[in-house]
């Protein structure tokens, strides 16, 4: 357990510290854990630790974290937006329109451009509340 933390502590400021901007999906983690092939691998994790420790350390440095719906992200393709359905164990991402990517840089591209529309809303939202 204390080994879990200190690495959440060192990933989380190595992000803060690098990083202007953190997006992470919005993850059902206690709905993760029932399906017990990915139960040991979640715990083993600590996602929510590691998102507690990075939020608190981006707020403190003046970063901005972004929490994302994690509808479709490994499913989307993140080069044209098409839906391509693939089981857990593919490891690829392969689309019609020609991109193929691991599926896991496939979907932190889907979630980078998820954070990147909220953040742009934001700013069209606050320019009209200005005006």
């Amino acid at each position: 357990a204390n080994q879990r933390k200190d690495d959440a502590h060192k990933i989380s400021r190595y992000l803060v510290n690098h990083y202007d901007m953190i997006a992470y999906e919005n993850l059902n983690i206690q709905g993760m854990v029932k399906n017990h092939h990915l139960a040991k691998s979640i715990v083993d994790a600590s996602w929510s630790m590691l998102i507690r420790f990075t939020t608190y350390k981006a707020e403190w440095a003046g970063k901005k974290v972004i929490e994302v719906d994690p509808y479709n992200t490994s499913q989307a393709c993140s080069a044209c937006g098409q839906i391509v359905k693939k089981a857990l164990k593919e490891r690829t991402h392969h689309c019609v329109c020609g991109y193929t990517a691991h599926r896991d840089v496939n979907a932190a591209r889907n979630i980078l451009q998820k954070a990147l529309g909220s953040v742009r809303a934001f700013v069209e939202e606050t320019a009209v509340a200005a005006q």
